[in-house]
């Protein structure tokens, strides 16, 4: 036997199995163009919540209504909420038998930059605080004087000191007509005039209200159908969207507010709404660990919109769907650990990837939130550097995906080898582009189809930090995602 010829033979398989075959490490995507398995009815957008940063005093004021203007989404959710009380709350105390306490003063800037920067697309409105005075309290609810100040125990009180819902009902017909009309008539019959005279295509009825006073869904219902009914006969041409729970894990809130049977004659059931926030899964767990949580969460939530989806198909088949809160909370509305850079990516590629699912389950809107959110308010949320006033990554997926995708595209058989990247390839009125979503934080190199040379990849990841999507074209057919990244190729 020769024995250096045996050697050389082990030699050269050793080096072989010693150094990887990168072609064997790249997971093919499989692209089936005439499939199609749907054609996408989803919006993507998000939601403004109102807080300071967002006063014309604030350091970042121009900056986040400049993004939020370059954006130009349609159905941009705009909710002035209850920690800050005179922002959100247009009546503050009861009248008397001679006086009256309306102030728009807070609010009116706030809704003039908004309605500015959205334009004519189509927003929907969200006055969600119920003055609390229209509430049985054991003592009146006394709020800050700054208005800055945030005030959590606001929402105090369950049961309704008129149990008929008219007097909620007015308090609305007056503040919409407040932005609609010109001015309303207060309750002592004078005339309060504003000169404004917005269109409100879309008004969504209180937030989250199975938190907010705790309502039953029997109890939310009768409100919805007073306050819609009252604005209706002012304002025809609005559509109303309806629940907007917090928690989407009780069946009852849908198989009741659903039923035409729960409502009275007339009053449309257009719209629904709800939430969902990826957490951790305890407090000190580590960003690493995040990856996995949160899209596991959010593969629980996908199979509870599919529930309610058949819920809602069986009992008001004709009533559109928007999921207009989708983020992740780290802690708290008062988080105060450092968020690491990677967390935006993270988040902003679990969106993605919510939105995509969305698009397989015929959902109308998938909205991102928020904005603007800083210590105090939800940090971990935020859309903007709260102090540099630039967008972050979490943005710049949105406008990526709203850039490329919406309402008409068609979603085609689309198969990836690799179970840690979601890829989906959409016909769209500008071309055939490909989706995909890095969900690990690593490196993963992918092989696309033939002809992919040449493509335009557009990409949010790790190292575009605060920057727009960067733009690179592929040399061959195969394309390396960084961690978290969510990208976009256009096909030749």
């Amino acid at each position: 036997m020769n024995y250096r010829n045996v050697f050389a033979i082990i030699t050269g398989l050793s080096v072989l199995f010693a150094q990887p075959d990168l072609r064997a490490q790249e997971k093919p995507v499989t692209i089936k163009w005439d499939e199609t398995s749907i054609v996408s009815k989803t919006t993507p957008t998000l939601q403004v919540v109102v807080n300071p940063m967002l006063l014309r005093n604030s350091p970042i004021h121009k900056g986040s209504f400049g993004a939020l203007k370059e954006l130009q989404a349609k159905y941009v959710r705009f909710v002035p909420w209850f920690p800050y009380v005179k922002m959100a709350v247009a009546e503050l105390k009861p009248p008397t038998k001679d006086q009256t306490f309306w102030d728009f003063s807070y609010a009116d800037p706030l809704v003039e930059d908004f309605m500015n920067a959205a334009g004519d697309h189509k927003p929907v409105m969200n006055f969600s605080t119920i003055p609390v005075w229209m509430f049985k309290t054991s003592k009146p609810v006394v709020y800050p004087d700054d208005p800055n100040e945030p005030f959590w125990k606001y929402n105090q009180g369950t049961e309704l000191r008129d149990p008929t819902g008219k007097e909620v009902a007015d308090y609305f017909v007056r503040l919409f007509s407040w932005y609609t009309k010109g001015g309303f008539t207060d309750e002592l019959g004078k005339f309060h005039k504003s000169n404004y005279h917005y269109k409100f295509p879309y008004w969504e009825v209180l937030n989250e209200p199975d938190l907010e006073h705790r309502m039953s869904p029997q109890l939310y219902t009768k409100l919805y159908d007073a306050i819609v009914t009252a604005l209706k006969k002012i304002s025809p041409q609005t559509r109303f969207v309806g629940i907007s729970v917090a928690h989407e894990t009780n069946p009852e809130w849908f198989e009741y507010f659903l039923n035409p049977a729960n409502h009275k004659p007339g009053v449309p059931l257009e719209g629904i709404s709800y939430h969902f926030y990826g957490h951790p899964a305890f407090s000190e767990q580590p960003l690493d660990y995040y990856q996995y949580g949160f899209f596991d969460q959010a593969d629980g939530f996908l199979d509870r919109v599919r529930y309610i989806e058949n819920i809602r198909k069986r009992l008001a088949p004709h009533t559109f769907t928007m999921i207009n809160e989708i983020g992740n909370i780290l802690t708290n509305h008062d988080h105060k650990g450092i968020i690491p850079n990677e967390y935006w990516n993270l988040s902003g590629a679990m969106y993605a990837y919510i939105y995509l699912e969305l698009n397989k389950l015929g959902i109308d809107v998938a909205g991102e939130s928020q904005l603007v959110g800083y210590p105090t308010q939800f940090p971990d949320v935020s859309m903007m550097n709260w102090k540099n006033g630039k967008p972050n990554a979490r943005f710049w997926v949105l406008k990526v995906i709203k850039d490329n995708f919406g309402p008409g595209d068609k979603l085609v058989n689309t198969r990836s080898a690799a179970p840690e990247v979601s890829a989906q390839a959409f016909v769209t009125k500008s071309g055939k582009k490909l989706l995909l979503i890095n969900k690990r934080n690593k490196e993963i190199q992918l092989q696309l189809p033939a002809g992919s040379e040449g493509a335009v990849v557009q990409t949010v990841d790790v190292s575009t930090g605060e920057n727009p999507a960067a733009e690179s074209r592929l040399n061959g057919n195969t394309i390396t995602l960084k961690p978290f990244a969510v990208s976009v190729v256009k096909f030749k």
